[in-house]
């Protein structure tokens, strides 16, 4: 199979050597032709790539259905090209992302060290995980088990809630980016657009609907109060992100990565960051996220009690490059039991698309001036939805050139 598909992707860098390329330019999703050559090289060999997606997608049987069938080989659409999966065995066990207790947070004697924390993991690394965050351990365990439980579910139970409606209401689907990237990957997900228009309530399923709306509320306190800390150490007051109304567009997304019987071929979730402001992750104990720190892919351990916390874009392009956005990614699962990971994006609530956004006045001065040019949300939006996860293209995008 790995000889097939590196055979596979020498055709298709041969055929991008046209006139309509630049030098050096890599096949990936944020190439539009990348996908068209792709698709003439699958006609070619007799493969229909689109015909099998579809006829997965149209089952909505997701990977979980996939892997309880008790299939031995993933479908070819899984597969991912030879120059990602050499780099899936890097990881480094040398160091782990900075762990941050909150419990002295509101204490005027310790607040301002907790500060000095938040902003040097969020520039440093991009990621840190909290704990003593004010949410139990045993309501954290409880919000884990009820998404298990969804994914659980029989077939017939969980399909009525499979579609492909972004941005709002409720939606089970696997890979939301199914049609758009250049090779699926091994996981499904419940959405939830939380805000700022919720879902019916009705609409969440029962199994897990209590706990989804407890952990929209809990989670955004959390995201609050880190908030608070991160604008603290750009040397703004503490309720300046609260005030730019960072919390109000908000989305729940509860993702399981179940048993992959060829983990070596396929990737849990590509290698990505997120595009909006600040991201909570609580994931139970099967290991598989991997953060990029330096040249190294550095594994990510749960940590009892313990929230991760990262920088999206979007904070990356207001901070002004002060916190940085990274990638991440996780492996697929190699382990009998199920990887539960639940995720709550934060985003700018005011979604006007003919406003500007851009680095923060307060933080640019001629010494410090702009490094990104504003956009609208408009842009930012079209950007995020016309292509597969990637890596900082809207930073690209934007980033002035000295």
């Amino acid at each position: 199979m790995g000889a097939a598909v590196a055979i596979i992707y020498d055709k298709a860098k041969h055929y991008l050597r046209n006139p309509y390329f630049q030098p050096n330019q890599q096949p990936d999703a944020r190439n539009p032709y990348f996908l068209k050559h792709m698709a003439a090289i699958d006609a070619a060999s007799g493969y229909d790539r689109m015909k099998e997606l579809k006829e997965f997608d149209e089952s909505k049987i997701g990977v979980k259905g996939l892997s309880d069938s008790g299939i031995t080989s993933i479908p070819r659409f899984f597969v991912h090209p030879p120059e990602t999966l050499s780099d899936l065995k890097s990881s480094s066990t040398c160091a782990s992302i900075p762990i941050i207790d909150l419990s002295a947070v509101n204490s005027a004697a310790h607040r301002q060290k907790i500060v000095e924390q938040v902003k040097e993991a969020a520039t440093t690394w991009g990621f840190f995980q909290v704990i003593n965050h004010g949410i139990p351990v045993p309501a954290l365990e409880e919000t884990i088990s009820a998404i298990k439980a969804f994914h659980e579910q029989p077939h017939e139970v969980k399909s009525k809630y499979y579609k492909r409606d972004e941005g709002q209401g409720v939606m089970y689907a696997s890979n939301n980016d199914l049609y758009r990237a250049n090779a699926a990957a091994w996981h499904d997900s419940l959405q939830a657009w939380m805000a700022p228009t919720p879902p019916k309530v009705e609409d969440i399923p029962e199994v897990c609907r209590n706990e989804v709306v407890a952990w929209d509320k809990s989670a955004t306190e959390v995201a609050e109060t880190v908030m608070e800390l991160l604008s603290q150490g750009l040397g703004m007051e503490a309720g300046k992100f609260k005030e730019l109304m960072f919390s109000d567009a908000r989305a729940f997304v509860g993702h399981c990565y179940p048993y992959c019987p060829q983990p070596d071929l396929t990737v849990g979730i590509t290698s990505h960051t997120d595009p909006g402001v600040v991201t909570i992750l609580l994931q139970n104990h099967v290991p598989g996220l991997q953060v990029k720190h330096g040249d190294e892919w550095v594994n990510v351990n749960p940590v009892l009690g313990g929230l991760i916390i990262n920088v999206g874009d979007f904070l990356q392009i207001i901070s002004n490059g002060e916190y940085k956005s990274v990638q991440h990614r996780v492996l697929a699962n190699s382990y009998n039991e199920a990887r539960i990971s639940i995720v709550m994006f934060f985003n700018v609530g005011k979604l006007n698309e003919n406003d500007y956004y851009g680095p923060l006045p307060e933080l640019l001065s001629p010494e410090k001036p702009a490094v990104y040019r504003n956009f609208t949300m408009q842009e930012y939006l079209e950007n995020f939805y016309c292509k597969g996860l990637d890596s900082k293209s809207m930073i690209e995008k934007i980033t002035i050139q000295n």
